[in-house]
């Protein structure tokens, strides 16, 4: 991941990545612990990374408020919705280094942020898959 992603865009993701990373954050949010261990065992000490890419992806562009030159904004809410987040991660003992954390630190922030009313998760879980892998798939396409 580039140091500064607010100038410096983020490299697309390859499908097989997009895959398997919201296939392992989905079994995380259905507590399907086997099918979360299967997808760590066949991708390897890579998913790690892979959730990082995917955990920048949803973070970023949500919380790239615009300046208003130090006025609160229709985005000022971020920050303290953020910092809430980030304490009931904390107070749940969430190991935020780990493959699990990161699953779970996505899936909070979704449910707490991009979703109303704590309410349709998994839907925009699918829809961030989709949008990573039509990224993926046009950035294969091209490259190809």
């Amino acid at each position: 991941m580039p140091e500064n992603t607010v100038t410096v865009p983020l490299a697309p993701m390859e499908p097989e990545d997009v895959a398997a990373a919201f296939a392992y954050i989905r079994a995380i949010h259905a507590a399907d612990i086997d099918t979360a261990c299967a997808i760590a065992d066949d991708t390897g000490p890579e998913l790690h990374r892979l959730l990082l890419d995917v955990a920048a992806r949803v973070f970023i562009p949500v919380t790239a408020a615009d300046d208003h030159d130090g006025e609160p904004c229709a985005h000022s809410f971020l920050a303290a919705a953020l910092g809430r987040l980030l304490l009931e991660l904390l107070c749940h003992g969430v190991c935020l280094g780990g493959l699990p954390g990161i699953a779970d630190t996505i899936t909070r922030f979704t449910e707490n942020i991009l979703t109303e009313d704590h309410g349709g998760v998994a839907d925009v879980l699918r829809q961030l898959e989709a949008a990573g892998m039509k990224q993926a798939m046009e950035a294969h396409r091209t490259t190809a």
